[in-house]
């Protein structure tokens, strides 16, 4: 079911210039609750999830969102791509799986089917700058959980298996492919809280990117290469909730130069999902004041 604000909450998209170093509020409303803003490849439009579809609405904030045709996909979370081509979108729906819309009234699924049904659930986050491979989070059962299991996986958008990225690096979210063609993804591994990685599409080279004692969600590389964009929870937040004070942050690639763009009541929904404009100067985060 999708979220709903709570009473006297809102919802209010920014865009954060970089280099000026300010935010400039887009759009709020106070029925609607909007996640995870991406933009189109010519950078005119952001799209959001909400009430289990996709809205696009004008960067500029001019007008308000128009709901995006999703041909009878399933109602769909807030992982979701716009195709790098700009002709079409990739969507995670409550199925559990992938699924391509056409942006001419067509759509296919992606993923294949699993048995028993919703084992195994695929949560979209990355494709590459070539729009052939993309990248998710699956999930599998295990004694029991149905999260035991939250590991990379990378799949040819054309078909064929899921491949897992090294061992899966569970618990992991997040990944996305950089400008390098290198993936960035959060894990636990070796750090017992959630802190930023890169490693090689296989797998290789896993690089741990951050080490403070906050919980670190969701890196977005910039398209240039010069950025990562995150989100930054207290010490000792478990998973990635929604309704808590976070930090929207940025780094280098590396992970050196943190510094704070904007501290939020977010979380879950903020920046879930590649936030850039293609220009890099810009990214758009979403904030849920409440009172």
């Amino acid at each position: 079911m999708a979220r709903t604000l709570l009473p006297g909450q809102r919802a209010e998209l920014f865009v954060a210039d970089v280099a000026a170093g300010t935010l400039r509020l887009v759009y709020r409303s106070d029925r609607m609750l909007f996640e995870a803003p991406n933009w189109t490849p010519d950078g005119r439009f952001l799209v959001v999830n909400a009430d289990g579809g996709l809205w696009r609405l004008p960067a500029d904030g001019t007008a308000g969102p128009e709901p995006v045709d999703l041909a009878g996909v399933p109602p769909v979370n807030n992982d979701h791509l716009v195709l790098p081509s700009g002709a079409g979108y990739l969507v995670s729906a409550d199925d559990g799986h992938i699924h391509l819309v056409d942006g001419r009234g067509g759509a296919r699924r992606v993923t294949d089917s699993k048995e028993p049904a919703r084992a195994f659930r695929h949560f979209l986050h990355g494709v590459s700058a070539d729009g052939t491979t993309i990248a998710y989070v699956g999930t599998e059962r295990a004694d029991g959980d149905d999260w035991a299991l939250r590991r990379v996986f990378t799949r040819a958008l054309t078909g064929g298996p899921d491949v897992l990225v090294g061992d899966g690096f569970s618990p992991a979210d997040g990944p996305e492919f950089g400008p390098d063609g290198m993936l960035y993804l959060n894990s636990e591994v070796g750090t017992g809280t959630a802190q930023l990685f890169r490693c090689a599409p296989d797998g290789s080279g896993l690089v741990r990117l951050t080490d403070d004692d906050r919980v670190n969600w969701f890196p977005h590389p910039s398209p240039d290469g010069r950025h990562l964009a995150y989100v930054s929870f207290p010490p000792g937040t478990a998973g990635h909730p929604e309704n808590v004070d976070v930090l929207v942050r940025l780094c280098a690639p590396d992970g050196t130069g943190v510094r704070d763009v904007a501290a939020v009541f977010g979380g879950q929904g903020t920046m879930n999902v590649p936030s850039w404009a293609p220009d890099s100067e810009r990214f758009a985060f979403v904030a849920y004041p409440a009172g």
